[in-house]
């Protein structure tokens, strides 16, 4: 079976073409939900997480505040290998558990933090989303609601897009249309499906 991580900047659309994939059947295992789920109350990670960072980054109800988080992170290096060290090796081994149960010509791991992490996962393939910095910007202010400012922040907290590009096998660039993106992701289902 074929792995491929699919990785891209912050809101370069990394989640629409994930989606697209599962449309046309294709197994989708997505390191983002595995966090989420990492961190619900309960959870030994999240026990770790306040243990490290303080109580001060819940709210009222118990849950993670992935908001006052990610501030903190987002403003420290330290900061935030602290948090991959308590949750990248715990992601890196429900990844390798979920991928021991699929049964598929291809799998799509969503990988954001590729290049970055310190934790690696073992891929065949690596599909990177493109798409301007300019307009990674825009859609980041728009979905998380947030200034200028804070969005370059966290941009600048990843890979750049040239770094990625150079470890891509495949790339969709995603700067039109959904109609668009839905013909490249098609394109590429294709051609994963060829022995």
């Amino acid at each position: 079976m074929l792995t491929i991580a699919l990785t891209g900047g912050i809101a370069s659309g990394k989640s629409e073409v994930s989606r697209l994939f599962e449309q046309l059947g294709v197994p989708v295992i997505d390191t983002d939900l595995i966090s989420r789920q990492l961190v619900k109350p309960g959870e030994p990670a999240l026990q770790e997480i306040v243990t490290a960072f303080g109580a001060s980054i819940l709210n009222s109800d118990g849950a993670l505040n992935r908001k006052k988080l990610g501030k903190l992170i987002f403003n420290s290096q330290q900061q935030r290998h602290r948090l991959e060290d308590i949750l990248h090796p715990r992601i890196r081994d429900e990844v390798a558990r979920q991928l021991q149960r699929v049964v598929a010509p291809y799998v799509i791991v969503v990988i954001p933090l590729l290049l970055e992490t310190r934790y690696p996962i073992a891929v065949d393939r690596i599909l990177v989303i493109d798409a301007p910095q300019q307009l990674q910007r825009q859609r980041l202010i728009k979905r998380n609601a947030i200034s200028e400012a804070d969005a370059d922040k966290m941009m600048q907290t990843q890979a750049a897009n040239s770094q990625r590009l150079a470890a891509a096998d495949d790339v969709i660039s995603n700067q039109g249309t959904l109609k668009d993106l839905q013909a490249k992701v098609e394109r590429l289902h294709q051609y994963y499906l060829l022995p």
